[in-house]
């Protein structure tokens, strides 16, 4: 498992401490996961940490960024995560609203749905890089915050957890891609699946490698 010496930054409370001392009582760290995949949703997750937990910090001192986490460690932490979480809300955007709307607003959409399936709701956000315009919740940006803000992180797990059994149910409907072991992302694997079989219902039809596909399968065989 991945450790805090091995690393020049691990997740900690920082700035949740600031906010929780400026009066804020229920602060939601939000992230995504799925963002450079070529096929299957894009996933988001709110997480809301207690604040009068004198132990947070210890409690969840394994959790760094979801993606220096093998699949085993991220689905433990998880729910060490929900146990531990005053609340957490999933959002999914369709690979089609991805093609349709375009990846940032359809980041932006499934923050949006993981924050409203939060309850209680929350009264700050700490964001992984994004600004939600649409959202009337006083909310903090901030780069690489799955790396050094704890909310930010465990909310990176929970996002990271869905989109994964999502992807394996995916599998099920689309054998032979791999969606199960690659996540939907351009593995050699992937690519070879797809110029085999082309491309499914749940591939994102914007994306080079698929549009490129896509474009082959169109021109006719001499």
């Amino acid at each position: 498992m991945a450790r805090r010496a091995d690393f020049p930054s691990w997740p900690n409370l920082e700035h949740e401490a600031r906010l929780w001392a400026s009066g804020v009582v229920r602060l939601a760290g939000v992230d995504e996961a799925g963002r450079g995949a070529w096929a299957g949703p894009v996933v988001a997750a709110a997480v809301i940490l207690p604040q009068d937990d004198p132990r947070l910090l210890a409690r969840l001192a394994g959790v760094p960024d979801s993606k220096l986490m093998t699949a085993r460690q991220r689905e433990l932490w998880a729910g060490w995560i929900l146990d531990v979480a005053l609340a957490a809300g999933v959002g999914t955007v369709t690979p089609e609203q991805v093609d349709e709307i375009g990846l940032i607003a359809a980041t932006r959409r499934a923050m949006r749905q993981a924050i409203l399936a939060l309850g209680p709701a929350p009264d700050h956000l700490l964001i992984d890089h994004l600004h939600l315009t649409d959202v009337a919740i006083p909310q903090t940006p901030l780069t690489h915050g799955d790396a050094i803000s704890l909310s930010i992180a465990a909310a990176s797990v929970i996002a990271k957890v869905s989109r994964d059994r999502l992807m394996a149910e995916l599998e099920l409907a689309w054998p032979g891609y791999g969606f199960a072991v690659h996540k939907g992302y351009g593995t050699r694997f992937h690519r070879a699946a797809l110029s085999r079989l082309g491309p499914s219902p749940v591939h994102r039809r914007t994306y080079a490698p698929v549009a490129l596909r896509l474009n082959l399968d169109l021109v006719p065989d001499n």
